[in-house]
């Protein structure tokens, strides 16, 4: 049997790992309730599989109405397909920086979450116009149309993830979050409205789903933040009202609509943009009317800004929604970091 060996002159020190670094590992919990959350988070998951996708026979559809549909899925990939590796470099921060493991795991299952969210945008895609959202034939001005603004679409994602990631080298964990925290207060509030006007079944299950897991990722949020909040130096709460304003500037394009900061597009994009989510809308997407999604983004910054305004965080204006507020400056793709 081996034996262990002892030097006479001691053990030799192992060098000190550079940081930062995944390694050296630990397991500590301070905050049991984002343990909670992530038990709850394996118990909730679901297959994209599963959607009852039989019910979804593009035939019942026209043809105007198969591509405004899938514009609309294509608009929410800009923000649902970004999620994986976002929040996958969040998880892999998360480890460099030895924040403890409920955060880490945490990010691990938000990201597998924005996985089959991303998964469900490519299958309706596909479903409705094969080859979209990008390499399909347009046959009419409202296809062609559709195909444009979905290119500046992309064009802009480009953008946000360039941006984004830089963030990690630019912003604190606390201005981060708050960031991430902005996004799933929209999330939840856009999936909860659109599963209950939609009329397909597929539309249906998939909002429900969807919807349930940004209201978990917003608790991990709002968990997160509760310990990362106190102490707060001004110059980060000056940080984190900007990076508010960044939330509403970016998520407007698929929560109503672009503001002119921060998106580049062609001055046709909005009208046509309209145009294409009325379509959809009639076609029994769920899509809330113009008025409705300004009502349901008022609604969501009020909680918002309920939130940060008990930690002293001043609320950045938002003149689209005439919410006032403090003034912020211009929003840059620097500036963008949150997401669905």
């Amino acid at each position: 049997m081996s034996r262990i060996v002892v030097p006479d002159e001691g053990f030799v020190p192992a060098p000190v790992v550079p940081q930062p670094n995944i390694f050296p590992m630990s397991w500590d919990v301070r905050t049991p309730k984002l343990a909670e959350i992530y038990e709850r988070a394996k118990v909730q998951v679901w297959n994209p599989s599963d959607l009852p996708w039989e019910g979804l026979d593009p035939g019942a559809f026209t043809r105007e109405q198969r591509i405004a549909l899938m514009y609309w899925w294509a608009v929410l990939s800009n923000f649902d397909a970004s999620g994986p590796p976002v929040f996958a470099q969040a998880m892999i921060h998360a480890f460099e920086v030895h924040e403890e493991d409920p955060i880490r795991k945490c990010f691990f299952s938000i990201t597998r979450d924005e996985v089959n969210h991303e998964e469900v945008c490519g299958r309706m895609i596909q479903a409705l116009v094969p080859g979209g959202p990008l390499d399909f034939a347009p046959k009419s001005d409202l296809e062609r149309a559709a195909l444009n603004n979905i290119e500046w679409l992309y064009h802009n994602g480009g953008r946000y993830w360039s941006g984004y990631s830089r963030a990690y080298d630019k912003y604190p964990l606390a201005v981060i979050f708050t960031s991430f925290m902005m996004g799933e207060v929209a999330s939840s509030t856009l999936f909860r409205g659109m599963a209950s006007a939609a009329t397909n079944p597929v539309f249906q299950e998939a909002f429900k789903r969807i919807g349930r897991d940004e209201s978990r990722h917003l608790q991990i949020c709002l968990t997160i933040l509760e310990t990362s909040w106190p102490g707060l130096t001004e110059e980060l709460k000056v940080m984190i009202s900007k990076q508010l304003r960044a939330g509403f500037v970016f998520l407007s394009m698929i929560l109503w609509e672009p503001p002119d900061q921060f998106w580049e597009v062609p001055p046709y994009f909005r009208e046509n943009h309209r145009a294409l989510i009325d379509i959809a809308r009639d076609a029994g997407l769920g899509v809330l009317t113009y008025d409705a999604q300004a009502e349901n983004w008022r609604l969501a910054i009020a909680r918002v800004r309920k939130i940060v305004e008990r930690w002293g965080i001043e609320f950045p204006a938002i003149p689209e929604l005439d919410i006032e507020g403090v003034d912020v400056g211009d929003i840059d793709a620097e500036d963008i970091i949150p997401v669905f």
